[in-house]
């Protein structure tokens, strides 16, 4: 799985690729991740970077226990198409 760093002062969760950094901005509550969107670089995109970033914010919300609420169309969309993340979606 690629390097996904919390960068909870600045509420996202961020990847590095190629010099580049794709982010996914995120609120978190008690019990939820609130993803409110989800950037990826113009020269990222098609080679699967925002979906790499999506991984790790579902292992990070398994990890602290928390369900996601995705704002974020693209979140969303990611959640849906991989039902193993049915469980996360509040």
């Amino acid at each position: 799985m690629a390097q996904i760093t919390d960068n909870s002062a600045a509420g996202r969760f961020e990847l590095i690729e190629q010099g580049q950094i794709a982010y996914a901005d995120y609120r978190q509550t008690p019990d939820r991740m609130i993803i409110d969107y989800v950037f990826s670089p113009q020269v990222l995109r098609g080679q699967g970077t925002a979906g790499r970033l999506m991984e790790g914010v579902v292992a990070a919300a398994r990890e602290r226990k928390l369900k996601i609420t995705p704002l974020c169309g693209y979140a969303a969309a990611w959640l849906k198409r991989h039902t193993e993340t049915a469980d996360l979606l509040a």
